[in-house]
């Protein structure tokens, strides 16, 4: 075997062995247009997000946003600058400003889910991400044609917390019940540390 062919599939490996992040756990409210952030169960960070405009399900073409138990399976997007644009996950070269009139593409980070339960099992298929978007004036309200949309700020924030392989729950319920240490839909616990705080 060449000696470049065998380097490759030796990264090639390596990089299939990477343990999966067991220490991260996202909660998304639905019901709340919310989206948290845990450390080994402690929570860090809460952020505003958009779920579909369509509702919720998994339906194939529905462009409904999936409720249960999914993980993160692709993370797409390493030092793309803020706004850039993704077009079937490559990105195009172009870069969009935050609330340009008239564009919706995805932008800045993807975070491809998979899911781990039969009522969501078409996510994968149905190219469900966490993503940026330049329509960040919706945000904090249903927007989307079925994936979790965020801030670019926000979104490069939690791609650089979190890895393949962590934990992601969509509820239809508020934070606060899904999530230790919150005290209410909108403040953390004066015993919680996190080094974000909710927008």
């Amino acid at each position: 075997m060449r000696r470049g062919n065998y380097l490759l599939l030796l990264a090639l490996f390596l990089g299939s062995c990477v343990a999966p992040d067991t220490q991260h756990h996202i909660v998304i409210s639905t019901r709340e247009q919310k989206l948290a952030i845990l450390d080994r169960g402690t929570l860090m960070a809460t952020y505003p997000v958009s779920t579909s405009k369509f509702g919720l399900g998994d339906y194939l073409g529905s462009s409904r946003t999936p409720l249960g138990e999914l993980e993160i399976a692709k993370k797409i997007g390493d030092n793309a600058p803020p706004g850039a644009v993704f077009k079937d996950r490559i990105r195009t070269g172009e870069i969009v400003a935050a609330n340009s009139p008239g564009r919706d593409p995805i932008v800045t980070r993807i975070l491809w889910l998979q899911g781990r339960e039969a009522q969501n099992a078409n996510a994968f298929g149905r190219y469900i991400y966490i993503h940026g978007t330049p329509e960040e004036w919706l945000i904090g309200t249903p927007a989307s044609y079925g994936c979790i949309r965020m801030r670019s700020n926000d979104i490069i924030q939690l791609y650089n917390i979190v890895g393949v392989g962590a934990a992601v729950t969509i509820v239809d319920a508020p934070l606060i019940s899904s999530v230790p240490g919150l005290v209410s839909g909108h403040s953390m616990s004066p015993a919680n540390t996190a080094p974000f705080v909710m927008r």
